[in-house]
């Protein structure tokens, strides 16, 4: 395995590149990145329009949302690559066709993580803020969306664990994530297979568990902030 890894760690890493596109686990992280980034604002919007009070615009959107968590994400990555081409007339490539999916995919998941961390803070906070002369909107995104999202950040931080993990549908359409690099890798050396995709299961795992760590520790960190501001809303009141 050692010896697999010193001869094509390179090619693991970036793919081609610089003598050829960017590939392999660069390209992954990149593509997750830029997809949970990108997702992140329709994801608010989209929370935010599902616990609106007005059913004209709660009700759209929670059907938008219902059809993509209820459809596989290798659908939407076909659709991406060859439904939309055929009603735009602009063929995408492997690279721009899965960031479409995945920013589809991940804002109707970020909408409802948004939408629990709303409805996961006491009501008073909404009455207080509108007994203040406070909008509706103006108390949803200055006092209640701020509260929500940080009470959210472990969420988002598993949300973004899953995307790594969905980026490996880009083998699929051809895309050079780190998937498709390890097959490519195989394909050269056909007596070492268990070494090669044991690499790739390691490489996954090592990311996915250091984010869930991560995701544990904002977590904890959450929860101390929490029990350490209740023995001061007691001695105030």
């Amino acid at each position: 395995m050692l010896e697999l890894i010193q001869q094509y760690w390179l090619y693991f890493l970036v793919g081609q590149y610089p003598k050829g596109p960017l590939g392999g686990l660069a390209l992954t992280l990149i593509l997750a990145s830029l997809g949970l980034l990108l997702s992140l604002p329709l994801g608010l919007v989209f929370g935010l329009m599902r616990v609106s009070p007005y059913r004209w615009v709660r009700l759209p959107v929670t059907a938008f949302i219902y059809i993509v968590r209820g459809t596989p994400l290798l659908m939407v990555v076909f659709w991406a690559y060859f439904f939309l081409p055929s009603v735009t007339g602009i063929k995408t490539d492997q690279f721009w066709t899965m960031l479409i999916a995945l920013v589809v995919f991940d804002a109707a998941y970020l909408a409802e993580i948004v939408r629990a961390g709303i409805l996961g803070l006491p009501k008073g906070q909404m009455e207080c803020a509108r007994s203040l002369g406070l909008s509706y909107m103006k108390a949803m995104t200055s006092v209640v969306l701020p509260q929500a999202l940080r009470n959210s950040l472990p969420s988002l931080v598993n949300q973004f664990i899953s995307t790594i993990k969905e980026t490996s549908l880009g083998y699929i359409i051809g895309l050079a994530e780190v998937t498709f690099i390890a097959t490519q890798i195989n394909s050269l050396v056909f007596t070492k297979p268990a070494q090669v995709f044991g690499i790739l299961g390691l490489t996954y795992f090592v990311l996915c568990f250091g984010l869930s760590r991560l995701a544990f520790w904002i977590e904890r960190r959450l929860e101390r902030k929490g029990l350490g501001n209740r023995p001061q809303a007691k001695v105030a009141a």
